[in-house]
């Protein structure tokens, strides 16, 4: 018995969401008795032995020709025969877009049980119960897997990542693959340095910016802390900002470490896409503004007058370090 953590990459660059995976797989592992093992799909430019360093024994490499692109079905039959080839029992993802695509497939094909959203290392004391965020992270739930095979899927940024000075072996796995259905035409890739799903800091902007031509508030202070930036859907449904930028119920769910929001009232839309953040700082000139109950840190006046005065803090800060 042992458990498999699936390592997610793009570019063949592992993604941070990868490193918590196997963490979490890791203490997993000990709570279990057993080992944490990974599994990578594709071609990857860095040095897997490195995920030993995160807990992971020993990783399972499979390139083929037929996983160039990514596709939720065939990576969900490579890993289906994989677990069967090593006699995995329970599996780990990252609960991101792959995740999400993939783990639901696997799920029936192993009969495995599925806890998408995990917070919390799973509890071993009456069954296995793991706790999740349930109702766009305004609740938890714990929830029991009976299956003799399990799914975990754990929250981007919910786990911390704890570094060692191990070293994982690593070694090519051979299993069968299907073609992918699916005839891939082009990659258009969103330009930018930092993903905003991996982005530790985040700086986002709405309505109150009054506009596109005023953006450089955000994109300077967000360079500045080497922050990506974002935006609430009206501005993305208004062309201010590309729709990739758009966080929220109905856009990107986000986990940054800091969320800083310029501008933005907090429409319940809005918060089910950010409240999971660890510091959440509120900029607005209402002071009735819905977002400021959800804020750690909270500024009442013109964004106009308080972020160049912010920016030019920073500054000097950075500055004198």
């Amino acid at each position: 018995m042992s458990i498999l953590v699936f390592i997610d990459q793009s570019e063949g660059l592992l993604k941070k969401s990868s490193f918590e995976a196997a963490c979490y797989g890791a203490e997993t592992a000990k709570i279990m008795g057993t080992d944490a093992q990974a599994i990578v799909i594709g071609e990857c430019k860095e040095d897997l032995s490195q995920l030993g360093n995160y807990g992971i024994s020993k990783v399972h490499h499979i390139t083929d020709n037929n996983l160039q692109h990514f596709d939720a079905q065939v990576y969900s039959n490579v890993i289906f025969n994989a677990c069967n080839s090593i006699g995995a029992e329970v599996v780990i993802f990252s609960n991101n877009t792959t995740g999400k695509a993939i783990g639901p497939r696997l799920s029936v094909q192993l009969e495995a049980g599925l806890v998408s959203g995990a917070v919390a290392l799973p509890n071993l004391t009456n069954g296995f119960i793991v706790k999740k965020s349930v109702f766009s992270g305004k609740a938890f739930a714990n929830i029991g897997i009976n299956t003799n095979k399990k799914i975990i899927s754990v929250n981007p940024n919910s786990f911390s990542i704890n570094k060692t000075n191990n070293t994982a072996t690593v070694s090519s796995l051979q299993v069968s693959s299907t073609s992918s259905k699916v005839e891939v035409l082009a990659v258009n890739k969103v330009t930018g340095d930092i993903p905003l799903g991996e982005a530790d800091i985040v700086v986002s902007g709405g309505r109150g910016l009054k506009g596109p031509e005023n953006w450089g508030l955000v994109t300077d202070l967000a360079e500045l802390l080497g922050a990506a930036t974002a935006c609430s859907r009206p501005v993305a449904d208004v062309h201010w900002r590309p729709h990739h930028e758009h966080v929220g119920q109905t856009g990107l769910a986000i986990a940054p470490n800091l969320y800083i929001a310029v501008g933005i009232s907090g429409a319940i839309q809005h918060l089910a896409g950010v409240n999971r953040s660890k510091t959440i700082v509120v900029i607005n000139k209402d002071p009735e503004a819905p977002f400021f109950k959800a804020a750690d840190y909270g500024i009442v006046g013109d964004a106009f007058e308080v972020m160049p005065k912010i920016i030019e803090a920073v500054k000097k800060l950075k500055s004198q370090s």
